[in-house]
């Protein structure tokens, strides 16, 4: 009986070596696996920093509010937090603000006006000059998704940060 305990004992303790083995992250075990999590992406390797791509790719150019509202939450205060840090860096563009809604019961073109309004002065007062901003609601116009579900109308309600060479319309 002490035999058959001391073996399983021996099994246990090389399954438990091969298991840990199989879990390593050096590439010790298998020096030819290639790193592949900071290759580059094929097709974004020509994105120059402070281009238009950069922003899109890099920073996000989309801030969404809950349903009804025009306050910005932390997770929107921090996607605004980088637009302003990167805007600093690249004074040379010009920034339009559009506003969307798609909120039942609301007059969706004065809450999209709102939204990119309070986008808009949340980057002023991180330093941005306003004269390199302006802002429009469209209200309904243009919806991510036309659909009934809460959830997928969650996509409507946005301001998106448009970088421009020129001042456009306003």
């Amino acid at each position: 009986m002490n035999r058959m305990i001391e073996n399983t004992r021996r099994l246990l303790a090389a399954g438990l070596l091969v298991l840990a083995a199989s879990c390593s992250t050096s590439n010790t075990l298998a020096p030819s696996t290639p790193d592949i999590t900071n290759t580059e992406v094929a097709g974004f390797q020509n994105v120059q920093p402070g281009s238009e791509e950069d922003f899109i790719l890099n920073v996000g150019r989309r801030t969404y509010f809950t349903q009804g509202s025009a306050a910005l939450d932390s997770v929107a205060k921090a996607t605004l937090d980088t637009q302003i840090a990167w805007l600093a860096k690249h004074p040379r563009w010009l920034l339009k603000l559009q506003g969307f809604a798609d909120d039942p019961g609301a007059s969706e073109t004065a809450l999209s006006q709102q939204r990119a309004d309070a986008v808009m002065d949340y980057l002023a007062a991180g330093g941005i000059d306003r004269n390199r901003m302006w802002a429009k609601g469209y209200g309904k116009d243009r919806l991510v998704r036309d659909c009934p579900d809460t959830a997928c109308r969650s996509q409507n309600r946005r301001v998106v940060s448009n970088l421009r060479d020129l001042r456009d319309e306003p």
